[in-house]
């Protein structure tokens, strides 16, 4: 056996070992994965509070190696652990000009937070918060293991290679799809419920927080065995094969998630050798793929397919779940709300084996639903949010600097940079008194600023009406995308038959919004959750984005068999609480429930009626139509 791995060192405080993490089974195996390979690219691991995301990434160093090509032997004796705090800007993270050393007449890049984390772990905690551009920047390092800069009249390439593990809690937030992807694992955590395993968790943690020194001692023999295990898996990783005929296995799983992107297949690939190696085998087999899939695909798979199941358990382990239950043989056939009854051949409100999907895309079952032509309407309050540009908060982001005589905006820091460099290169002036010039002027380069983004939520059944919340919605968009200077964004998502479909995704093209509700169906059922649902992952890609939501609040198509259709909308009204939101009451007739009044209480939203004229016409679209007025 190897000797203990020291836990501890005379300046930092002992770290809670990763052998020690308990229940967690998904969550130890991703980090094992990515200390055999760094190579896949980051761990992102998604959960709530408290669910050992930090103790775990902060565990996974002391298992790495203790150096690395480019670096001295820590003195320690454990690889580096960077924390990427979420106020560190650019220059923090990948390196500037060393002033003192340009001072002295010499010009050398002062190292960033990249670059200390080489051999090591680099960890971001609230990942989903940290601006995209530095998101690229550490996901690029950690996929090439190289970190290239070229600032300040430098350029410098360096090793990077290190473990990137960055952490998130999904109700504030996600990552933009392309950032997902760029994440060659991830891993949902949540504390378990069984009484006995919370018990334990909290006994251990209790007995570390009393005794941080005894505790790593208690567990130096595991964690020493964990170390020689991921060290032999590493050396072995070089020598693991892959038979040709596994290629179409990880194509198939690929394809069953839904994803387009190659890297989850190449991924894929990567993770399956790891864990060959990891378990000490030189050969990749069938189930190797199947227990990393879910790793590899759960972040990546489309909105509409399968969910994904979790990676296969040890034979020791008890037997899979039973199969769901399945939905009455007969579909419901009274509609209220004056909707017309499901056809024939309709599918049933739920399908079962595609719970995350399956509540999205209405089937290809669902009746064509007739096409009516846009009329005016009239919404009382504005959107929500405020007004136009409102939402972008403080002066524009600056992303970098461009040489510039006669700047209207100077970057002073860059232009002093350039002024010590000039002056210590070429020996013009002492180093310590530079003299500014107008060759070393820059002017700031300043982010594009995007205008709001608003998603509309359209019901789209065959309620009285619905030709006038189509006009409506029409109206709402055109109006929204018309400002000047950048654009509004806007996206549509309707709902009607047995489910919800993102009818239009994010775009400034006012006439594909036209196009969009002009050709859009109307008829069959209510199906508000499933709406509800799809619309918080879309505002989950589209960050500060606004919700305006069209609706009578009548759902009737529940997502479960069995299950209450409106408490089921409300549980899902409640989880878009907080998201700025406007509802649009298109209840008509004598009797009203007020079911749109509740929907934006849950909400948190305000709510307005829908100002239709008395007389509009329900004419059938004709092609002429489609023109935008």
């Amino acid at each position: 056996m190897s000797a203990p791995i020291p836990l501890t060192s005379p300046e930092a405080a002992p770290l809670f070992p990763l052998s020690a993490v308990a229940h967690q089974p998904d969550l130890t195996l991703a980090l094992s994965l990515l200390a055999v390979s760094p190579a896949l690219g980051g761990l992102l691991i998604r959960g709530d509070r408290g669910a050992a995301k930090s103790t775990s990434a902060r565990a996974l160093a002391a298992l790495l190696p203790a150096h690395a090509e480019g670096l001295p032997v820590h003195g320690d004796g454990a690889a580096p652990f960077v924390n990427l705090p979420l106020g560190a800007g650019e220059e923090r993270v990948v390196g500037t000009l060393d002033l003192d050393a340009a001072l002295r007449g010499e010009a050398r890049l002062k190292p960033g937070l990249i670059a200390q984390a080489h051999g090591g772990v680099l960890y971001i905690d609230e990942v989903n918060l940290l601006p995209d551009h530095l998101v690229d920047v550490l996901l690029d390092a950690a996929a090439m293991g190289v970190h290239r800069v070229e600032r300040d009249g430098l350029s410098v390439t360096a090793p990077a290679r290190f473990a990137l593990v960055g952490s998130m809690n999904p109700e504030e937030g996600n990552l933009r799809p392309q950032f997902l992807d760029r994440f060659g694992l991830c891993v949902d955590v949540q504390a378990p419920t069984a009484p006995g395993e919370r018990a334990e968790i909290v006994r251990r943690r209790l007995a570390f927080d009393a005794d941080p020194a005894a505790f790593t001692r208690a567990w130096a023999g595991a964690e020493a065995d964990l170390h020689a295990r991921l060290g032999a898996a590493r050396g072995r990783l070089a020598h693991v094969t892959v038979p040709d005929a596994l290629l179409i296995r990880i194509a198939d799983h690929a394809a069953a998630a839904g994803v387009r992107s190659l890297r989850a297949d190449l991924v894929l690939y990567r993770a399956a050798c790891a864990l060959a190696a990891l378990e000490g085998r030189l050969s990749v087999t069938a189930a190797d793929v199947d227990r990393a899939a879910p790793l590899v695909l759960t972040h990546r798979r489309a909105p509409h397919a399968p969910d994904l199941p979790p990676p296969p358990a040890p034979p020791q382990d008890s037997p899979p779940p039973a199969e769901p239950p399945q939905p009455p043989a007969d579909p419901p056939t009274d509609a209220p709300d004056g909707e017309a009854p499901p056809e024939a051949g309709n599918e049933s409100p739920h399908t079962p084996g595609a719970p995350g999907g399956g509540d999205h895309l209405p089937p290809a079952g669902d009746p064509p639903g007739e096409v009516f032509a846009p009329v005016p309407a009239h919404v009382a309050r504005p959107l929500p949010g405020g007004s136009r540009g409102a939402g972008d908060a403080g002066r524009p982001r600056v992303t970098g600097s461009r040489p510039d005589a006669n700047p209207a905006q100077l970057a002073l820091p860059d232009s002093l940079r350039a002024a010590l460099i000039r002056a210590g290169l070429s020996g013009e002036a002492a180093p310590d008194r530079p003299g500014l010039t107008r060759a070393d002027l820059r002017a700031p380069i300043l982010a594009p600023q995007e205008g709001s983004r608003v998603l509309f939520v359209a019901d789209a059944s065959g309620s009285v009406g619905a030709s006038g919340r189509m006009g409506a919605v029409k109206g709402a968009l055109l109006d929204a995308l018309s400002g000047q200077g950048h654009p509004d964004r806007a996206a549509l998502i309707t709902f009607r038959g047995v489910g919800a479909a993102l009818l239009l995704d994010w775009t400034a093209d006012a006439h594909a919004a036209a196009r969009a509700v002009e050709a859009a169906p109307t008829g069959g059922r209510t199906p508000l959750t499933q709406a509800l649902r799809l619309a918080r992952v879309t505002l989950d890609a589209g960050r500060g984005a606004r919700l305006v939501l069209f609706t009578d609040g009548r759902a009737n198509v529940p997502t479960q068999p069995g299950a209450d259709p409106w408490a089921e909308a409300l549980g899902a009204a409640r989880a878009l609480h907080g998201v700025p939101a406007l509802v649009v009451d298109t209840e008509a007739g004598r009797v009203r429930l007020g079911r749109a009044a509740q929907l934006a209480r849950a909400m948190g939203a305000d709510l307005t009626p829908l100002h239709l004229p008395e007389h509009h016409p329900d004419t059938s679209l004709n092609p002429s139509s489609l023109e935008t007025p």
